[in-house]
């Protein structure tokens, strides 16, 4: 993804604080379209998830695309599990570590089938999705 791509203050950071770290490291000060991004991970309550477009389109700014890049680059410190494609696949390359904390919160899950790759389980989106609504001060 190119970082032209991205709200300007994203910029280019390295992958430091991805999907496995904490946020930021110490004394470095955190881009503010991402601690928006994670401010609205954080409100996701347990059992629920957002797509990456929902997440944008809450914020009313940047796209699924740039909500991916941000939880790729600093979404380790938030419940980055609760943040997920639309389609239901589970983050590739992290799909354990998510199922985990899927079945520890209850989320709605859609067994796989015999013939799926895998027999890696889909997130139940209609059930699953939380649209923000009871999230205190949003407007």
């Amino acid at each position: 993804m190119s970082e032209e791509s991205l709200p300007e203050d994203v910029g280019a950071q390295g992958a430091r604080a991805g999907y496995d770290d904490a946020r930021e490291e110490p004394g470095e000060a955190l881009p503010a379209y991402a601690e928006r991004v994670l401010d609205v991970a954080e409100l996701i309550p347990p059992g629920r998830v957002m797509t990456y477009g929902d997440v944008a389109e809450w914020l009313e700014e940047g796209g699924p695309r740039q909500v991916g890049r941000v939880m790729a680059l600093y979404g380790g410190a938030v419940p980055w599990w609760r943040v997920v494609r639309a389609d239901g696949v589970l983050l590739p390359g992290h799909e354990q570590r998510a199922l985990s904390h899927y079945r520890a919160e209850g989320t709605p899950l859609k067994e796989a089938s015999r013939a799926t790759e895998g027999h890696m389980p889909r997130l139940d989106m209609r059930r699953a999705r939380w649209d923000g609504e009871r999230a205190e001060g949003h407007t």
